[in-house]
């Protein structure tokens, strides 16, 4: 395994080596927010968009707000000394030292770094809808925190048929999400994706796709749609920070061209605007 570059509170520390408290509250309870950016070129990609999901998460989690410098220094610390060209750059922000249950100490947040090499996607993959859902009435609806076992679940169900990804509902049976991506579909010709209250994460991604295809004059329209919309759409494209704009060549075994006109046309459009930088 690649060895991880790790960041906690002001000191670069061993991946294995003991550096967050055992009753750190995201650990106990899983009390924190993280958010993760593509590297490309040794820089993470769109990091004043992700700092502010991050905010919006923390004081969701009714957290004090993180220290954006400090988290900086923690980016600069894993990546400065030796470039990663592509890869992921995890920042981490927890509750901190807490009670072993769900109340909160008056505690400093803990602040992590941590960043990887990662292989380039690959060109598409497959998908699967999976038997659990999004509640999108949940306190931490749109939040991404740190409790993630849904998607450990969910991810692992995906593998074992050999796919990249798991496509959840939400609770009214609504297209939602993926585990770590935003859902697009075609129909008709028109890209559609679930809106916000469909319970799904704002993705960064997302928000640079709607607003890049906007100026391009491309239509995506923001729909709740049913989850089967996924057995008879033309195209299926997934968009992530790491998989940026991916075709998705088949859904529950559902052969789809990827990437089809559509989402051929979004990736170009993408390609072009994130050229002209690394913070958008």
């Amino acid at each position: 395994m690649t060895a991880i570059r790790v960041w906690v509170d002001g000191r670069l520390v061993g991946a294995d080596d003991p550096a967050v408290s055992a009753v750190d509250h995201g650990v106990t309870v899983g009390d924190g927010a993280f958010e993760t950016a593509k590297i490309d070129g040794g820089a993470p990609f769109a990091m004043t968009r992700h700092l502010r999901r991050l905010d919006r998460t923390v004081a969701g989690l009714g957290l004090p707000p993180a220290d954006h410098d400090r988290i900086r220094e923690g980016v600069a610390a894993v990546l400065d000394t030796d470039p990663i060209d592509f890869g992921r750059l995890r920042v981490t922000v927890t509750g901190g030292r807490g009670p072993l249950g769900s109340d909160r100490l008056d505690s400093a947040l803990t602040h992590i770094v941590t960043a990887v090499p990662h292989e380039r996607p690959g060109a598409h993959g497959a998908v699967v809808t999976v038997p659990w859902v999004r509640n999108e009435r949940a306190a931490t609806a749109g939040l991404k925190t740190t409790s993630y076992a849904d998607n450990v679940i969910a991810l692992a169900r995906a593998k074992e048929h050999g796919a990249v990804e798991a496509i959840f509902a939400n609770t009214r049976g609504e297209l939602c999400e993926a585990t770590g991506s935003n859902v697009f579909v075609v129909l008709d010709g028109v890209v559609r994706t679930p809106p916000l209250d469909s319970g799904c994460l704002a993705g960064i991604t997302r928000e640079l796709v709607l607003e890049w295809c906007a100026h391009e004059g491309l239509e995506v329209v923001e729909q709740a749609l049913p989850l089967d919309v996924l057995a008879s759409a033309e195209e299926v494209f997934l968009t992530s920070s790491i998989k940026d704009v991916f075709a998705v060549s088949a859904v529950d075994g559902r052969a789809l061209t990827a990437p089809g006109p559509v989402t051929a046309r979004v990736r170009e459009i993408w390609d072009r605007h994130a050229e002209k930088g690394l913070d958008p």
